[in-house]
């Protein structure tokens, strides 16, 4: 099972990035998928997580801002990030498990290499 996230990259403050994580070795559309971010010198937190069936769910701190997808044909999550801050700057991951997303980290199975966003002021 593969994971691949892309996308990162510097933006200035209150711009937009599309992160992407191209998925492999798994029915995809059997599967719900999460996002994670972890910022030098804190924890990994929940960002967004989207079902089987495109349900989705987001931490406080980011709904109206982004917003999660999936295309099933392709393979592929997209999390569309608009409006950005500086405290959104960190490493993003996306993660997957069978069928409904979960906002707890020890929910997934899978895991993709980060990619990083970095916000500027």
């Amino acid at each position: 099972v593969q994971l691949q996230a892309s996308g990162g990259g510097l933006v200035q403050a209150g711009g937009s990035l599309r992160l992407s994580c191209a998925v492999s070795g798994v029915i995809f559309s059997d599967y719900a998928f999460g996002w994670f971010r972890q910022a030098p010198g804190k924890e990994r937190e929940f960002v967004s997580a989207i079902s089987w069936d495109a349900s989705a769910v987001y931490t406080d701190s980011v709904k109206g801002r982004f917003t999660v997808s999936r295309d099933n044909a392709k393979n592929t999550v997209y999390l569309q990030m608009n409006s950005l801050k500086p405290e959104d700057t960190a490493v993003y991951r996306c993660a997957a498990r069978r069928f409904i997303h979960s906002k707890e980290e020890s929910g997934y199975n899978y895991w993709g290499q980060g990619t990083l966003v970095t916000v500027s002021s």
